[in-house]
């Protein structure tokens, strides 16, 4: 538990100066002085300690908070010789003259006592300022100087008064505990006869009832049975909470056994109906996006490197060991601290080039995963029928739902084609004969409306223009 809470000093709990083991169910203060001898700072607040002990080696001690606790006596702090400020808010402390053992602590300047029995004794404030001349602070009260000097001046009657308290005190914590005891044998009785008779059904003398029948004595058993075991809970639970007793260090400690018993019922509980593990892929092989540990991420195409990039938030400090990382064709899956995020990826690629980079500064983890060359694209063929004949005098009709399956492509015309072909103006001949005796056998023909104008006369001796 100390190594746990020594993560801010890498661990190492011998050159701890401060470690706080605040509510942690402690019941005994050991091993701490002598694994923590440099330790200046201790918090054990709102635990189950009933004494102050182990903590004489701890030379360096300057700050100890042990409120909320089951303290009864002032001890065992004499060692503390560097001590400043000891907080014991909210314990019980009846023994108001074991405060005179806090002599030896010359630095105390700060002691808190809210909370406590003695605080209620008369004359406490004025017996603890004279006993303790060292201290500055009381219950975060500044002590004055002539509080000091009135305190010192009737010291001997208010010490007769304390001890007179004291000892009622004490006779009545001896009736306390005599009760506690008692009702503790009780409870035990009871759980005895619980178990040897926890069938749930109720028993009654049978000269005294009516009789009735058999079948509404099944029905009403049954009944019992299942209704039984929740009511006697609650009305447990209730008679629990609502019992009235004294405020002692018994009470409080059954109070969080009776807690401690619910929370491993319902842990129990837990454990009977595990959860059903997460579907990643569905059964027809599809890959679902999950974000189990709710991170920010951002995914983005590197068109320069031809590759796909995810930066995933991770947290910052979390340790890289608990980060898992697996890269496949179609997605990619990290695992953060037993959580999984899965991504399906825009396009395939090389699980085997992918890289995985975590930043220092933010502690993001960014995978680079380069794209695949040569993507094979999977299209899905439509199977036609056996039993159709298709013929040569199909109608157009079928030949259009024939063709619906075949992707259709979109063609230009040639002869509407509006860019000039300079290779067809000229037309082609035959290579035996050259251009001009070509031209002179099939001259062009003349349409009814001639483009020349009228006193134009056609020499067939003069060759045409090339």
């Amino acid at each position: 538990m100390v190594r746990r809470r020594a993560e801010h000093n890498e661990c190492e709990i011998f050159s701890l100066e401060e470690v706080s083991l605040h509510q942690q169910d402690i019941e005994r203060i050991e091993h701490i002085d002598r694994w923590c001898r440099d330790l200046r700072i201790l918090y054990l607040q709102n635990n189950l300690i009933p004494r102050i002990e182990n903590l004489g080696r701890l030379k360096k001690l300057e700050y100890l908070n042990l409120a909320l606790n089951n303290i009864e006596v002032i001890e065992n702090l004499e060692g503390c010789e560097s001590l400043q400020k000891l907080d014991l808010t909210v314990n019980f402390v009846g023994r108001l003259s074991s405060v005179q053992s806090l002599k030896h602590n010359i630095h105390l300047a700060e002691l808190f006592l809210v909370g406590n029995p003695c605080t209620e004794f008369e004359g406490y404030r004025q017996f603890v300022v004279a006993s303790l001349p060292q201290l500055k602070w009381l219950d975060g009260t500044d002590i004055s100087r002539s509080e000091r000097i009135r305190a010192s001046q009737g010291l001997e009657e208010v010490k007769r008064q304390v001890w007179e308290q004291e000892k009622e005190y004490l006779k009545r914590r001896a009736r306390e505990k005599e009760e506690m005891q008692r009702k503790a044998a009780g409870d035990e009785k009871g759980n005895e006869e619980r178990s040897k008779g926890c069938d749930g059904r109720r028993y009654s003398d049978d000269s005294n009832t009516a009789p009735v029948l058999e079948e509404n004595k099944e029905n009403q058993e049954v009944e019992e049975n299942v209704m039984s075991p929740d009511l006697d809970d609650e009305q447990q639970e209730r008679e629990f909470w609502n019992t009235p007793c004294s405020f002692t260090p018994e009470s409080r400690l059954e109070a969080h056994r009776h807690l401690e018993e619910k929370r491993r019922a319902k842990e129990k509980e837990k454990e009977k109906k595990p959860k059903a593990p997460r579907t990643l892929i569905t059964a027809d092989g599809r890959v679902l996006n999950v974000n189990e540990p709710k991170l920010d991420f951002c995914l983005t195409e590197d068109e320069e490197n031809n590759a796909i990039v995810l930066d995933l938030a991770v947290y910052r400090h979390m340790d890289t060991s608990l980060i898992d990382v697996d890269v496949q064709p179609t997605y990619a899956r990290v695992n953060v601290k037993g959580k999984i995020f899965q991504m399906v990826l825009p396009a395939e690629v090389k699980p085997d080039s992918s890289t995985a980079q975590r930043s220092q500064t933010t502690g993001h983890l960014v995978l680079t995963m380069p794209r695949a060359e040569g993507e094979i694209k999977v299209t899905k063929t439509v199977q036609r029928p056996s039993g159709v004949r298709q013929t040569q005098r199909s109608s157009s009709s079928e030949d259009k739902k024939s063709k619906a399956n075949v992707p259709e492509r979109l063609e230009v015309d040639p002869s509407k084609h509006s860019a000039i072909d300079l290779a067809s103006i000229v037309p082609r001949q035959s290579s035996k004969a050259g251009p001009l005796e070509a031209s002179r056998m099939n001259p062009p023909a003349t349409s009814g409306h001639s483009s020349f104008s009228e006193g134009f006369v056609d020499d067939p001796d003069v060759p045409p223009l090339i």
